[in-house]
């Protein structure tokens, strides 16, 4: 984008005065005056349209963390680069549950502390961070990385079904624990995998859902209290 600002007449070929500071001032004799908006130098728009491609970072974002690193020593930057390069090219999907690892099995399934015959399928591994973050869960996971939606094009073909199948077949547990979004995708999900899974004989469950802790009634929707109540337990 460029702006100028030209003038016929004589008095444009004078000097004029622009600026002026204590001691001196300068002046600039000129037909045309341009005024030129630049954007970043090119590494730093590119490191911007990097940044900007991760979930949830817009420009002002992107740009604030590119500036970030500009300004972070040469040691920070070059260590951040190398988790990146060390996390695509060292972790890798457990042989058993499909969790992120960096070794194979994955620790809570080399655990022999941990419930094997309990198997909680979850939608990706960040659900499993959560549940793990609980401490009330001891068993092992499987996770599908996905849910069906035909929206979407997402299929059971596409997930981690079959393997769970094969793996009910193979290991034959007590329990299946289905902890999917309470949500359309997820329920969709569920059901399928349940009506896989409850002809070989293995339980199949999905945990309660309802009103959280510290809630109140008047506040919660339909469904909530409806699914609430459903799952009441004596106490």
């Amino acid at each position: 984008m460029s702006i100028s600002v030209t003038s016929d007449g004589d008095e444009w070929n004078r000097p004029f005065w622009y600026t002026r500071t204590s001691e001196r001032a300068f002046c600039l004799t000129a037909t045309e005056v341009t005024v030129r908006a630049r954007g970043p130098a090119e590494p730093i728009a590119r490191l911007m349209e990097e940044f900007a491609k991760l979930p949830g970072i817009g420009p002002k974002t992107a740009s604030r963390l590119a500036y970030h690193l500009l300004r972070c020593s040469r040691e920070d930057a070059l260590a951040l680069a190398q988790a990146i390069i060390e996390v695509k090219e060292r972790v890798q999907l457990c042989s058993r549950c499909f969790n992120l690892t960096d070794v194979d099995p994955c620790p809570i399934c080399a655990d022999p502390s941990r419930d094997q015959r309990t198997i909680c399928v979850v939608e990706d591994p960040l659900d499993v961070l959560a549940l793990e973050r609980t401490g009330a869960y001891h068993g092992v996971y499987h996770v599908l990385h996905g849910v069906i939606s035909p929206v979407d094009g997402i299929g059971p073909e596409r997930l981690r079904i079959r393997e769970l199948v094969h793996r009910v077949q193979q290991e034959q547990p007590s329990e299946v624990i289905l902890a999917l979004n309470p949500n359309i995708e997820g329920d969709a999900t569920a059901m399928y995998i349940a009506r896989q899974l409850i002809p070989l004989g293995v339980t199949v469950t999905r945990p309660a859902s309802g009103l959280p802790v510290g809630g109140d009634l008047e506040y919660a929707d339909e469904i909530t209290l409806g699914r609430a109540l459903a799952g009441r337990r004596a106490l």
